[in-house]
């Protein structure tokens, strides 16, 4: 039988970094309690993890690329909320954080997870940003555990 590298969850080794846009504060700051829950209970430490505010969306593949590049953590998770608006704003807004969230995955070799909603509206964001496992910020942090275990599993294979 083939070797599997299975999803791990077991964050006790890990170094994670939290970005976080301030625009939409509303919903980013329950995306950011569902991602330091979704941490915690993998097993990162609070000394191993770091929080850094950005104005919006738009900033966050710049913190995302500093962080991932500077080698002490091993993922960066990115949160925010980018809500339809009258205009395509939104729509060149959401499409640059994902393409430069991306990139830093790209460039550095260290996982960037994509945690920004992008919601027709309010009630939406707010849906997708309740408690518990459907907080889709608490979905980024298990997936940004996941990634920085599987970088290190492929790096050893």
């Amino acid at each position: 039988m083939a070797p599997v590298l299975a999803e791990d969850l077991d964050g006790g080794s890990l170094a994670i970094a939290v970005v976080v846009a301030r625009f939409n504060s509303l919903v980013t700051e329950r995306l950011l309690n569902g991602a330091l829950a979704g941490l915690g209970e993998c097993g990162v430490a609070v000394e191993r993890t770091l929080v850094a505010w950005v104005p919006g969306a738009f900033e966050l593949a710049f913190a995302a690329r500093q962080l991932a590049a500077g080698g002490r953590y091993d993922a960066v998770v990115c949160l925010g909320c980018v809500i339809k608006g009258e205009t395509d704003h939104d729509r060149y807004i959401s499409n640059e954080a994902a393409r430069g969230i991306a990139q830093v995955s790209a460039d550095t070799g260290v996982p960037a997870i994509f945690g920004v909603l992008t919601p027709n509206n309010l009630d939406q964001a707010l849906a997708r940003a309740g408690e518990g496992s459907t907080n889709k910020g608490h979905e980024a942090a298990l997936a940004a555990v996941v990634m920085a275990n599987l970088r290190r599993s492929l790096r050893e294979a």
